[in-house]
């Protein structure tokens, strides 16, 4: 490996895992908005659900189609023709006259962001050829949501009390134009296609994509993803809101859902080197999940105990982190084959943002229903259940797997 290719080898994750804190901080911008917009615009807390959950449509309908067109016409164009898309729906929030507009532009956001980080994977395992650089590059890149999410919740309410909620959609637009453009020139440009190993792989889509919807693992991986994310989105999307309604100010309310929502990086980093060492998934999965339904019922029961409460809530995030770090190295083991691994991996992002879409809107209602937080619990707990028994089918296959 040349002097040059070294030098880029380690530039192209640093460039990588900062267009996807970027990408995230467009999911990270709502929950501390949410007070605003409902007073702005009169949202109601059902589609204050929904608008948190919106950019995650694109992501649960065309994950597997976007991770096919990555492959064929190579990640780097997808992921700039991503962040143009994103900054267009940034742009249209801003100028948004009601909450239909909004939410068409959530959508817009959503096809944007999905385009922008799905394909980051298959980008750095192209360009970074040093393999422990590639590892340590992987397991950051887990972290980029946690991360950027907990940006936009501390300087948010800051941000949006000094220009306002509009102005900040702009401004996002404009972080993710600048991106783009450190994307296109600190990365170098896609191979062209057409080589006749490139031909076959790309006519080979349809029995790589049979035998991943075919194979039981890429499922258990997905559901697993599925259970993990609708929770974990739900609790800390909505936590800002919570806190507001218990009379904390806005800087207090973005500086404690910043650290829940960033102390999630300390267990996705964490299971990556957990997994190195020899620790069995299985335990980190039922570690994750059994922290996240005890956190999630002190969290909305433990009314009048708010360190009681806030520590429950970094515990369900925190040790929650441990299931997506955990799931990203049993998605390589348990796909099919090599050549389907990125093919699981959509599927498992598919799941992560079909449980996204639906955890909001599905706690918002129950709080609705139940008039207050404190029957939302059984939804988290149920979620954490089933992973339990999924934790366990993940471990048997990943035993079957590992010589």
């Amino acid at each position: 490996m040349t002097a040059r290719d070294d030098s880029a080898s380690r530039r192209t994750p640093a460039i990588v895992f900062a267009v996807g804190v970027t990408c995230a901080l467009h999911v990270g911008k709502l929950p501390v908005a949410i007070p605003v917009l409902r007073e702005a615009l009169g949202l109601s807390l059902v589609q204050a659900g929904f608008l948190l959950s919106l950019v995650q449509l694109a992501g649960m309908t065309l994950g597997l189609v976007v991770g096919l067109t990555a492959d064929r016409l190579g990640p780097r164009r997808v992921m700039l023709a991503g962040l143009v898309l994103l900054a267009l729906g940034s742009a249209l929030g801003a100028v948004a006259p009601c909450t239909g507009v909004l939410l068409l532009s959530r959508v817009v956001e959503g096809m944007g962001f999905l385009l922008a980080v799905l394909p980051a994977p298959g980008l750095l395992r192209q360009r970074v050829l040093h393999a422990p650089t590639l590892s340590r590059a992987l397991g950051w890149w887990g972290a980029y949501m946690p991360l950027g999410t907990a940006l936009a919740l501390f300087f948010g309410a800051a941000l949006m009390g000094a220009v306002g909620w509009r102005w900040a959609w702009a401004l996002l637009a404009l972080l993710s134009l600048g991106a783009a453009v450190v994307l296109a020139r600190g990365v170098s440009a896609d191979a062209r296609s057409g080589g006749p190993g490139q031909v076959l792989r790309h006519a080979a889509w349809g029995p790589r994509l049979r035998r991943t919807l075919t194979a039981p693992g890429p499922w258990w991986v997905a559901l697993a993803f599925f259970l993990y994310s609708g929770q974990w989105l739900a609790v800390v999307g909505f936590l800002p809101t919570i806190y507001a309604q218990a009379g904390y100010g806005a800087v207090a309310v973005g500086a404690l859902s910043a650290l829940a929502a960033g102390i999630n990086m300390a267990g996705n980093i964490g299971a990556g080197r957990l997994l190195a060492r020899g620790v069995r998934p299985g335990v980190l999965l039922a570690a994750g999940f059994c922290a996240m339904g005890l956190g999630s019922v002190i969290t909305f029961t433990a009314v009048g105990h708010p360190v009681w409460q806030y520590l429950a809530v970094l515990a369900f995030s925190g040790m929650g982190g441990l299931i997506p770090g955990t799931l990203f190295g049993l998605a390589v083991v348990l796909a099919p084959g090599e050549d389907t691994v990125s093919t699981t991996v959509g599927w498992m992002q598919q799941f992560s943002a079909l449980g996204q879409f639906i955890g909001p809107p599905l706690v918002a209602w129950v709080a609705t229903q139940a008039g207050g937080w404190q029957s939302t619990w059984w939804v988290t707990g149920a979620s954490s259940l089933l992973g339990l028994l999924l934790a366990g089918r993940l471990q048997t296959a990943w035993r079957r797997q590992t010589p």
